[in-house]
């Protein structure tokens, strides 16, 4: 049991080096020995004291079925973030256009934390939705045009396409 979780630690902790080494290559846009030390360094202290908190999964969602996934929920998320985009955009250029804005609620079906957290900001990133809050499993969101109160027809209307894809990867 202390072994698994000794495990789990240090993978988050090479994950979160991993990823603020990257960060500190692309903020520094360079290549320079003593940079890419420096950024060695710092960011193996950076990770040593808050991998902890920042760092959920390990490298198994680096497997190729689940970075398969991720790739798709990217491909999703930007179909999605244009479609909203370009409804708000619409209802912007043509004032006359109804809105119905409001408050609706749903279950999500998602079980990790982090996958709902995902789910919260995807839904708030695409225009026309905003994540009010999320209680349990029940998120409440502010919709622009609120077709429906029916909790499983908003579920299906504004998360579905998201959650089954995050049920894959989480």
């Amino acid at each position: 049991m202390e072994s698994s979780s000794l495990l789990q630690k240090l993978t988050q902790f090479f994950l979160s080096w991993l990823v603020l080494f990257i960060a500190w290559l692309a903020f520094t846009s360079t290549l320079v020995i003593q940079e890419v030390i420096t950024g060695l360094v710092v960011s193996f202290l950076i990770a040593l004291f808050t991998s902890r908190f920042f760092i959920c999964c390990t490298f198994n969602i680096f497997l190729p079925s689940k970075f398969f996934y991720v790739i798709y929920y990217l491909f999703v998320f930007l179909v999605e973030l244009v479609k909203s985009n370009l409804d708000v955009a619409r209802r912007i250029i043509s004032p006359s256009l109804p809105i119905n804005p409001g408050i609706v609620k749903f279950k999500t079906k998602l079980t990790s934390e982090y996958a709902k957290m995902v789910l919260a900001n995807s839904i708030t990133l695409t225009p026309g939705t905003l994540s009010v809050d999320i209680i349990d499993d029940t998120f409440y969101i502010h919709w622009i045009d609120v077709k429906t109160l029916d909790p499983e027809e908003v579920r299906m209307e504004i998360a579905e396409k998201f959650e089954k894809i995050l049920i894959k990867i989480f």
